[in-house]
């Protein structure tokens, strides 16, 4: 994983575990790896680590048991809504951009269409 200087290290990890989640690479009721494995897989302190995955916890994508540890949630309504708030956030990027650049709303469209189906072969 590549770190910005620009951002918190804690916030990038947070936003690197959440779409971890929300692609299902840690699917729900998963065991999310130990602060310590994860400090070492990223390459980050311990202390930075912890503080990413309480923000997990307290976005409630994440729960702690006791003396299981920390398990993604369950809740598929709150992974879908986490998807949709980074779907958004991109679509505003995007949008915004376009209308920067001058494109109308049906020239966007016919882009974004163009560039889903030519991706459809990677998936």
């Amino acid at each position: 994983m590549e770190l910005n200087s620009a951002i918190p290290i804690w916030s990038q990890l947070r936003d690197e575990f959440s779409r971890r989640i929300t692609s299902g690479s840690w699917p729900p009721g998963s065991k999310i790896p130990s602060v310590r494995d994860l400090a070492q897989t990223v390459g980050a302190n311990p202390n930075t680590v912890q503080r990413a995955l309480s923000e997990l916890e307290r976005e409630g994508l994440a729960v702690s048991e006791r003396t299981a540890g920390r398990f993604v949630t369950q809740d598929q309504d709150k992974i879908w809504l986490t998807r949709q708030k980074v779907f958004l956030e991109h679509t505003d990027q995007y949008a915004a951009t376009m209308k920067k650049a001058g494109a109308t709303l049906p020239q966007t469209l016919d882009l974004v269409e163009k560039q889903w189906k030519k991706g459809k072969s990677h998936d």
